[in-house]
């Protein structure tokens, strides 16, 4: 998987030093930690770390121990907190969600209150601070969605291109970055499947034939710049990435730690599908090809109801959905190769080493 993404220069560069301030939302997550230390390699004035978890705010500032941190503990259903977080920031990366499947499946309505009318809060208070840029962070389960996280992730892009298209921040750009699964992501399988080979446990699949995007957290973070770096109001970019199974990753979590647990099948759990969606044929209809990237625009149609039930679209383009059945599918020995270019991966396997030597 290439790396590099071309495009025009949009709202600014980070690596040039464009912004003076920037606030993360959900800032102590592992999306959050990662940016950071991106942004900590510019010029950058300030980082404002915005996070509800106090322990996780002080262990972040006694790991980085970077002046040019400042962490404000607040939540985004609450949207005053925002407000004290907001002055003086140039752009904002909003990460802040719940996000785990089962979690949101039986309290749907706490993930509406993150999710969706939090996202409108970061969005409605960047708007009135004058914000240069939001870029708000969405995921491949929100594509046809047939979960609670996942629906209210769509609903999140939903809020963040009707405020774009209603212009109620006129200098503030909001768009959004759709991913699959981020590896060794907090709360995802692979650091599930490294605990179980520590442990000398089954490895539990919940289906060996589900395929899911593979994404290294650096190239999420690349794909949130690229969103700062070139969006228009009510952009969605994508990622272009490689999948595998889950039971090809298991395979190969298996080779890199030379471990050999068994599999157990445990069956699919609640609100999980077969495989996920990127882009919908619709969406890439009018989507712009930028490389490593997908550029998808926003319908720019207004209030003016003959547009959507008596003029329509006469340019139907048969296009196929973008997911991960039909993305580059990674083996066995491939899906190794990505993971060992994992750091926590290296550390893991550095502790396993020193392990089995004793």
């Amino acid at each position: 998987m290439s790396q590099a993404g071309s495009g025009k220069k949009g709202n600014g560069n980070m690596a040039d030093g464009y912004s003076s301030a920037v606030l993360i939302t959900g800032g102590t997550g592992s999306f959050g930690t990662k940016m950071a230390r991106r942004l900590l390699d510019t010029d950058v004035e300030k980082i404002k770390i915005f996070s509800r978890d106090e322990a996780k705010q002080h262990q972040m500032r006694v790991d980085f121990a970077d002046p040019r941190l400042e962490f404000h503990i607040g939540d985004v259903r609450n949207k005053q907190s925002l407000s004290h977080a907001m002055p003086g920031v140039d752009m904002v990366f909003h990460a802040a969600a719940l996000k785990q499947v089962p979690s949101c499946e039986f309290f749907p309505l706490q993930a509406v209150l993150t999710n969706v009318l939090g996202s409108a809060n970061v969005i409605e208070s960047a708007q009135e601070h004058d914000v240069r840029s939001v870029v708000c962070l969405s995921t491949d389960k929100a594509v046809m969605p047939v979960n609670a996280m996942g629906m209210t992730k769509a609903l999140m892009e939903k809020v963040a291109q009707a405020a774009a298209r209603s212009q109620a921040g006129p200098n503030t750009t909001v768009s959004s970055v759709r991913y699959g699964n981020v590896m060794y992501s907090r709360g995802s399988v692979i650091p599930l499947f490294v605990q179980q080979i520590f442990e000398g446990k089954s490895l539990s699949l919940t289906n060996p034939d589900m395929t899911r995007f593979l994404l290294p957290l650096e190239v999420a973070v690349d794909l949130v710049q690229f969103a700062f770096e070139n969006a228009e109001a009510g952009d969605t970019f994508i990622r272009k990435a490689a999948a595998s199974t889950v039971g090809v990753l298991a395979e190969a979590l298996l080779m890199v730690f030379e471990a050999d647990n068994p599999i157990d099948v445990i069956g699919v759990r609640h609100g999980e599908k077969l495989y996920e969606t990127l882009a919908t044929q619709e969406e890439l209809r009018n989507a712009t090809d930028e490389g490593d990237y997908w550029r998808l625009r926003m319908d720019q149609r207004g209030l003016n109801y003959a547009q959507y039930f008596t003029e329509g679209d006469v340019d139907i383009r048969v296009a196929e959905d973008y997911h991960s059945h039909n993305t580059e599918q990674l083996d066995v020995a491939a899906t190794a190769e990505l993971l060992l270019q994992l750091p926590e991966i290296q550390a893991d396997l550095e502790r396993w080493r020193s392990r089995v030597a004793k």
